[in-house]
């Protein structure tokens, strides 16, 4: 008889550490959680999350929702998302991810492209009702079935998931462990618009041992993420790290530097995770003294160009890793290693994690692409979901099928270091509170205004860009947002043109 082997799912993984330290911390929520959703903050064993997993995922199963099927979930940076995310796996589901900040529009278009049965979401994040908003995206989604939510006040039609967590119901089903399987879909905008990017759990795998091995993270670690976890780079650094990492996952809802602090120190947090342009302001506060715990520090760059621009990281006494992010379709780390703190230098072809260690494992391939554009191969890359529409052409021959995920930022090689360098973003996105939008979409918001108005995309080196009217024009900007059905918080700001900073 052959026996074949599994390969290994998140759910998976975590059962491996149940296993092996089942009354060991597992996930933190964050301090201020009282003023983020109204609820208080938990902290969670192995086995108390185990319980909890257990419970929604009976839940999902008893409310029909068949294996296999999508469930979007919209919730902010608290151990309900954790919890969540593993109970659909263990209930045989696919999670989409939504980002917080989407209002009913972006949520309907996404739920109707994915197909999804079940919405999650919460009562309230920072006094903004996500209940009422996936109730309302609900109504405009033929497909979905069951609408649910953590938290109090919940509208009628809404299932308390809070309820399900104190029945701790046993259903469950027989659900193949299988890591080829679709895991999540997140979503991109790319020059050809609107992308839903499906990913197996090994995809998801490979992108967390790309962030684990190249910050060289030690096991057992108590892991501080202050991402936000609606994307694919927000799940590995923050879920799918905490379980190679088998160690304690506490969370940071974005941004409160105080609270911050006091996490990191409270919890004798090793390793942070946090976009790297903040993560670049903590030697500014004497690291040494007000974190003496921190020793790993892993900045996320959502906007890759401004990597080789960025200051130097003076600490000896933690490690700082660029993490370069691109959009959906992938991402790369590299530790800064020179005695500068400089950023190391990107050489084309395929990298290792760790990136210096001959022999370590190939965690992708970059390279220039004909179009002197940045090209991602490698396990994390999910391909298909970026393939190019085929040309016009009156041949029958096929085009052969392409093997990368064209990024679409610019990028050269430099004449002395053969190093790749990323220079530009797509060409008609841009980046605003860390969201791409087609420039397309901006000038719609722009025209909204009326005849006089200014609303400008200002530089913004921490969050790409930032939107940017004239004071008196503030008014009818949010007016004009809230008539297109978008979230008028996605950008950063309104300011006043004359002071933009």
């Amino acid at each position: 008889m052959i026996q074949t082997n599994a390969s290994p799912t998140l759910d998976g993984l975590f059962r491996r550490i149940l296993a092996r330290k089942p009354d060991a911390p597992a996930l933190l929520d964050p301090l201020n959680k009282q003023r983020i959703t109204g609820q208080q903050p938990k902290r969670l064993t192995f086995t108390q999350a185990d319980r909890a997993i257990s419970a929604l995922s009976a839940h999902f199963i008893e409310s029909g929702l068949p294996a296999n099927s999508v469930i979007a979930v919209q919730l902010p940076n608290t151990i309900e998302f954790a919890l969540t995310v593993l109970a659909a796996h263990r209930a045989g589901l696919i999670v989409a991810l939504l980002p917080l900040l989407w209002r009913q529009a972006e949520l309907t278009v996404a739920l109707n492209r994915t197909g999804a049965r079940a919405i999650v979401t919460t009562s309230k994040v920072d006094g903004v009702s996500h209940a009422d908003l996936a109730m309302n995206a609900a109504a405009e989604a033929f497909s979905i079935r069951h609408v649910c939510g953590f938290g109090a006040d919940l509208p009628e039609g809404m299932a308390s998931l809070d309820h399900a967590l104190s029945i701790e119901s046993t259903t469950s089903r027989a659900v193949t462990q299988d890591g080829r399987k679709a895991a999540v879909i997140s979503f991109d905008v790319t020059a050809d618009g609107f992308r839903p990017v499906p990913r197996t759990h090994l995809n998801l795998i490979a992108g967390g041992l790309a962030l684990s091995l190249e910050s060289d993270m030690p096991q057992g670690t108590t892991v501080m993420s202050a991402f936000a976890p609606s994307s694919f780079a927000g799940l590995t650094s923050s879920l799918v790290i905490w379980l190679l990492s088998g160690g304690t996952l506490a969370l940071h809802h974005p941004f409160d530097s105080d609270v911050l602090e006091q996490q990191i120190n409270e919890h004798c947090c090793d390793t942070l995770i946090a976009p790297a342009q903040l993560a670049l302001r903590l030697p500014e506060i004497d690291m040494s003294s007000r974190l003496p715990t921190l020793r790993n520090v892993i900045g996320l760059w959502r906007a890759p160009e401004q990597v080789a621009s960025s200051a130097a990281w003076p600490s000896q006494r933690a490690r700082l890793t660029d993490i370069y992010l691109f959009g959906e379709a992938g991402l790369f780390g590299a530790r800064r290693t020179a005695a500068d703190g400089a950023p190391a230098p990107i050489l084309p072809g395929p990298h290792r994690a760790p990136r210096e260690t001959p022999g370590s494992s190939i965690a992708g391939e970059v390279f220039l692409t004909p179009k002197a554009t940045l090209g991602l191969r490698g396990p994390m890359v999910t391909v298909s979901a970026y393939a190019p529409a085929p040309p016009p052409s009156d041949s029958l021959i096929a085009q052969p099928p392409r093997d990368y995920v064209d990024t679409d930022y610019a990028a050269r090689l430099d004449r002395t270091t053969g190093a790749i360098c990323i220079t530009a973003p797509p060409s008609g996105i841009m980046a605003v509170g860390g969201y791409r939008f087609l420039s397309q979409d901006l000038q719609e918001w722009a025209r909204r205004l009326g005849q006089g108005a200014l609303l400008t995309a200002l530089p913004d080196r921490l969050s790409g860009h930032r939107l940017a009217g004239r004071a008196q024009d503030n008014a009818r900007a949010r007016e004009a947002l809230g008539e297109l059905g978008l979230n008028p918080l996605m950008v950063e700001a309104f300011r006043d043109r004359a002071n933009p900073a």
